[in-house]
């Protein structure tokens, strides 16, 4: 299986820029769909990006459409998140997410999602 540990998180001031990490050991990232999700206090978890298994495919939340970029490196087995033109209702834990590529199609629920990172602090200050 796969494990995940996020980094690159930290404050930053609206219209800022941040890019994440995740880093995955232990099974290729490409062997799963992956994504971002976000949670902010008192919030559910939400969708932010995903990747499908394949590379081909990116998906995003409306809420960050034109803002952010999903990607990932297969050598070096991590998924990416850059977030530009970052704004205060984008401050949230986020966290990557992996289920396995072969067990069905990518997904914006995070209940679909098998393995998870701990999560890294965004903060967005006005």
């Amino acid at each position: 299986q796969v494990q995940l540990v996020e980094s690159g998180g930290g404050l930053v001031q609206a219209g800022g820029s941040l890019r994440l990490s995740c880093a995955a050991s232990g099974r290729t990232l490409s062997n799963y769909h992956t994504g971002w999700f976000r949670q902010a206090p008192g919030k559910e978890r939400e969708f932010v990006a995903a990747i499908i298994g394949s590379g081909s495919s990116t998906y995003y939340a409306d809420s960050v459409k034109g803002r952010f970029t999903i990607s990932r490196d297969n050598g070096k087995n991590i998924l990416y998140l850059q977030m530009n033109s970052l704004k205060p209702e984008d401050t949230a834990v986020y966290y990557c997410a992996a289920k396995l590529r072969w067990g069905g199609s990518w997904s914006e629920s995070w209940h679909d999602y098998n393995y998870w990172g701990q999560g890294t602090q965004v903060t967005v200050s006005s």
